[in-house]
Order: C-alpha cells, then structure tokens, then sequence
C-alpha cells in the first residue's frame, strides 16, 4: 500500500480559545502585549524611513483611549499599519507573528551587522499577542493603514474563531486596537480606571522607547478636565553609557526598583557582547532588608526583554545568595515561552548568568581592594548572605572565599584569607579556624590557648552558615584549612607532638583513676576523657573527633527544626593544672566529691563552648557547695 500524507486538522475556535485561556497567566498582561506591539509597528517604520527617502517626517507615539461610559480602552500607533493581506496573514491566522517575517526579510538584505543591529530590537516572536485582548475583551476592533497606502482596513472579531473585515477610513498610517472590555469581576480590575492603567504600563512599559499618553483626569479650580498625559519615563537608563545620565537619575531609578529611600551602596553596569548581548544595571544597597533571609521573599533581579517588562526576581539570572542585589538586565533574544512570563532553559541563560557573576565579583574584587570602608560595609550588611555561595556555588567557592571577610585573634580589624596567609609563621601547618557563638566568647576559649602560645592567628567563625561551609571547604588554593576545635588538630610539629606525648605519659598512672570515675559519672555525655597539652592555664575544655557534629552544628539543626541526638564529645584535661592534679589525687579516695567536681568541669567547658547546660539548677548546687568546701578550707 502506497505511504499517504496528512496535514494535522485543528477547529479555529477551539485553537483560539486555548490561544486566549492557556497561554497568560495574568489578564493585565494583555496592555503590554498590545503596547508591545506598537512598539514594533513604530520601530518598523522607523527602519522603512531610514531606508527611504520619499517618507517625511513625523512624531511617533502610543496613545491609549479610555471610555469608561462606554467601557472601552484603544491603542493607537503610527507605526508601520498593516494592508489587507497583512491583517490576514498576521492577525486572520494564529501565531504567525510579522516581526518575524520582517527580521527575516530585513535581515536578507542587511549588507552589514552593525546595520542590523537595531532591527533586531523589535519584540514580536510568536505572533499570539495580539489574542491577549480577548481574555478582557467581548470583541475587538482593529483598524490599519499600511506606510505609503491610502485606504484602510477594519479586522472585527469576538473572539470565536471568526472575523469579519472591511475597508475603513485612517487619517494617518498605524493602527488602532479597540477592546470593548467585559464587566470586572469583584477582585478584578478595571481597565477603564486611569489609575489601574498607569500602575500596569509603569510595571510592564514604563521604558519603552516611544511616548505612551492617555487621556488623564486633571483637577483645576475644583472643576476636573481631560488632559493627555505622557504616562511612561522612557528611561531606560541601562542602555545609555554613564556620561549620559546623572546622578540624580541613577539615584531615581534606584528608588524606582528597590523602594529603598537611602542612597545605593554601589551600582555595577553591565554591557557584555559576544555569544549573547545584553545590557545591566545592578545595585548594592547599603542595608539589608528585614526579609533577607526569609525564604519566599521576593525583589532582586528584572528580566526586560528589548525593554520590555517580563518578570521579577528572575533566578536563572543570579543565584540566591546574590538575593540582595537589585537591578535590571535588558537581552534582545533570550528564550521566553509563549507568554513571554517564563525564561526557557538554555544555554545563553547560563552565559548570561556566568557575565553577570563575573562583573558583580568583578566590581566587588575592586572595592575590596580600593575601597575597603565601603567593603566593610557591605560585609557587615550581606556577608552571611553572600558565604552561603561557597556552599550552594563550588565553581565559585573559591572566589567567594577570596572576597570573604573574617575576624580573628589577631586584631578587632576584618582579615582576608590571603591576608592571613602573608602573616603565617614559619612551619605552620594552614590555615587555623575556630567555630563559635560570638567573637568575645571566641577569644576567651581554651582551645586557642597553644595557638596564641606558638604565635599562630586564628579566624573566630560566629555565623551559622559558617558550620556547614566549613564541613564542605577543607582548603584554600593549595593551603589546608584547620578546626583548632577538633581533637586531631594540634599546634605542634610531629617533634613536638613526640616530646608532647612522652610528657603526658608521666602522668597517665595517676590519671587513670579520674578517668575512670569522670566517664562512670558522665555516661552516656562523653565519648572519651584524656590528658591534653592543648591549655595552658585553663583544666578542661570540649572537643570533636571527625566523626561527630559539633555543638555549633547541633544547635544549627535544632533551629531548623530537626531533631538531633546530643553527641558524645571528648574532655580533654590540663595535667599541669592544679584543679585537675588535685583531682587526679582526690580520685583515690572521694568518689562523691569527685562527680561533683568533674560535673562542674564539665558544665563550664560547655559554657565556654558555647552550649547550654542541660540541668542549671543542679550546677548551681554544685556551684554553691563548692565555693562552701573552698570558704570552709580557708577557716582551717
């Protein structure tokens, strides 16, 4: 049997309804669909006259009608307009779309790329905008000229899956768009109302090229006229270089995106040209916003499309822990769906948002260096934000920690980790870190007491992500990072761990005792006791084996409402403490006095890790009676 060939069939009406029902998700998209289209009409004829010299001169705009007796709105342009064949073509048949004919047409005979360029700034792709009208309207009224033709023609259609068309009369070229709009519904708009449409085409067109006026009401002698009125900025400030706007402009156009009355920290342009082009405007402010670090918050980057309006907090453009940075970014062909309301997956997304990480790392890598009071700022402001990067970011990780501030022993003053570096002494194994609540309490831990012995810095690390960067971040470049809070890590060399160990040895007969009856009294709260040189004037102190989450991250996961089993740490001891040889000869003979005091020792090497005790009111007991057992001693 011969192969037959069959053309799929489709029932107008049907296709049009699912065009005006399934495609938006938002009914005031349609204004910046038809808006959008005049924009392209009138850059159409602006192309057309540059290329020729038998059309004069002429002022282009949009002009938006409102009639709300009537319930009526109409776009007007005088833009390119459309003949009959045109109008049948483009708006008799679904989603077939003129500006794509036209970029095809123009970019044939385009001898030369740089010619071209401003063609390709037209925003028609699918041709379905137009059919966004119907989701608002009962029918709708369209009238076109074409440049260069007399006569004009009328498209009518109630959205049915059919038109009617005639010859009609236009004073000029261009084409008008009349909706006659459905009674709102009770949490609808009015789209006759002035107001809901200044908020729309503010949100949605406020920088299109091309003047928007309507007819506004005005208030003079207590008596109300009609005036038109330009309604939209055409400020689309990114596309211009930095000589061509002022300050007061940037500063406007901050407030006009971020809401925020203070100046911006910074501000980062972006003009990149390669494999994808597009333009940005991005802001620092110099405050974080209350919602930081809520997690359905909103705001950061714009998405425009050839100044076009298409979404907020656009994500495939900059990662969550860039959530802080406010601005815009303009691309002429980035991949939209239909409804140009979602960004598709694709390659030139992820470059455009490889160039902006670039420049925003870029930007901050210069103010580290040549503004550091305003780095600090920023950091003090962003800094928790920003780190969570070297979690969620590994191709960046290493950046990130390269711009990343700490504090430490060393002085009140924030250090970078190469700055660290250039003050390390000799034969110091890495980089030295200490995980805590808060630096005072930090500093005065008996971890670091060897460290500040041998002269080594140590970075105090207070903010939670700081935890979990650290349990994934083992170096930096090609140098170690180390956790003076694990029990594996030492200041000392192999030699002088040997010497170390051999002088612990001494003690070991008398020590057996005490940890016998510290683990008999603490069971099931430690994994291990031992001696330890880690302390020079402090008797005790907490540290983790490898294995085991520290107390940091207990609390940390308890907050974020897991449920975690409480670890078993290891007490490490000072020999030469007088506490603890006191206690390693008490435990020959005192097994009550003993678990009191090891309890006590316990409960304050907690304390100065940062931990809560588990029973206060038995440790202030054992508190009360042994400052009795002190007071007693010194009668005698």
């Amino acid at each position: 049997m011969a192969q037959e060939k069959h053309f799929f069939q489709s029932e107008a009406a049907e296709l049009l309804k699912m065009m005006i029902h399934s495609v938006y998700s938002n009914k005031e998209i349609f204004l910046r669909e038809l808006i959008s289209n005049a924009s392209d009409a009138l850059d159409k004829r602006r192309i057309e006259v540059l290329s020729s010299d038998e059309y004069g001169e002429y002022e282009a705009r949009i002009r938006i009608e409102r009639d709300k007796e009537k319930r009526t709105i109409t776009i007007l342009d005088n833009g390119i307009g459309m003949n009959r064949e045109e109008i049948v073509n483009y708006i008799g048949t679904i989603a077939k779309s003129g500006t794509k004919e036209f970029l095809a047409a123009a970019k044939q005979d385009a001898s030369e790329k740089d010619s071209f360029s401003t063609q390709e700034m037209l925003i028609g792709q699918f041709g379905v905008g137009f059919y966004s009208a119907f989701m608002v309207s009962d029918k709708v009224e369209l009238v076109s000229r074409r440049l260069g033709a007399t006569e004009a023609w009328k498209f009518e259609s109630t959205g049915d899956g059919s038109y009617t068309l005639e010859e009609a009369t236009l004073p000029e070229c261009g084409t008008s768009v009349k909706l006659y709009l459905r009674e709102p519904g009770e949490e609808e708009k009015d789209y006759t109302d002035e107001w809901a449409l200044r908020d729309i085409i503010k949100k949605y067109s406020d920088f299109i090229a091309y003047p928007i006026v309507m007819n506004c009401a005005k208030w003079k002698d207590k008596t109300e006229t009609i005036e038109d009125e330009v309604i939209n900025s055409q400020k689309a400030i990114w596309c211009k270089t930095e000589g061509e706007v002022t300050e007061d402009e940037y500063r406007e156009f901050y407030r006009h995106l971020s809401h925020d009355w203070q100046e911006p920290l910074t501000r980062i342009a972006i003009n990149a040209e390669g494999s994808v082009n597009f333009r940005g405007l991005l802001f620092i402010p110099q405050q974080a916003p209350f919602d930081l670090f809520m997690t359905d918050r909103g705001g950061g980057i714009s998405l425009y499309i050839k100044r076009v309006f298409i979404m907020n907090d656009c994500k495939d453009l900059i990662p969550e822990y860039l959530r802080f940075v406010k601005g815009v970014v303009d691309s002429e062909d980035l991949p939209l769906n239909i409804s140009r309301e979602i960004l598709q997956e694709d390659q030139r997304v992820r470059v455009m948002r490889r160039s902006t990480l670039r420049k925003l790392f870029s930007s901050l890598r210069k103010m580290l260096e040549n503004e550091r009071e305003k780095y600090e700022k920023f950091w003090a402001a962003f800094g928790r934000a920003f780190k969570e990067g070297i979690v969620h970011d590994r191709e960046n990780a290493q950046t990130i920690l390269e711009l990343s501030l700490f504090r430490s022993t060393g002085d009140d003053e924030w250090t970078t980790l190469d700055a660290y570096k250039s003050r390390m002494k000799p034969g110091q194994e890495g980089i030295y870190y200490l995980l805590g609540r808060d630096v005072s309490t930090l500093k005065d831990s008996p971890k670091l007491e060897s460290f500040s012995d041998k002269g080594y810095e140590v970075l105090l690390l207070t903010d939670p992500v700081d935890e979990v960067i650290m349990t994934q971040t083992h170096e930096y470049g090609e140098t170690k990072l180390f956790d003076v809070g694990s029990g594996a890590v030492q200041a000392a060399t192999e030699e002088e761990r040997k010497e170390t160990s051999k002088k612990l040895e001494k003690f070991e007969a008398d020590f057996a005792p005490l940890k016998e009856k510290i683990m008999k009294s603490l069971d099931g709260v430690l994994s291990d006791v031992r001696l330890s040189a880690r302390m020079k004037s402090s008797p005790a102190c907490l540290v983790s084996d490898e294995s085991t989450m520290t107390l940091q991250m207990e609390q940390l996961m308890r907050a974020m409402g897991q449920t975690v089993p409480p670890s078993k740490r290891i007490l490490e001891l000072n020999p030469e403490h007088v506490v603890i040889q006191r206690l390693m000869g008490l435990s020959r003979t005192d097994d009550a006095k003993v678990e009191d005091f090891a309890a006590v020792l316990y409960d304050q090497a907690l304390i100065l890790d940062g931990g809560v005790i588990a029973d206060p009111g038995r440790f202030a007991r054992r508190l009360a009676d042994i400052m009795n057992l002190a007071l007693e001693t010194d009668k005698t």
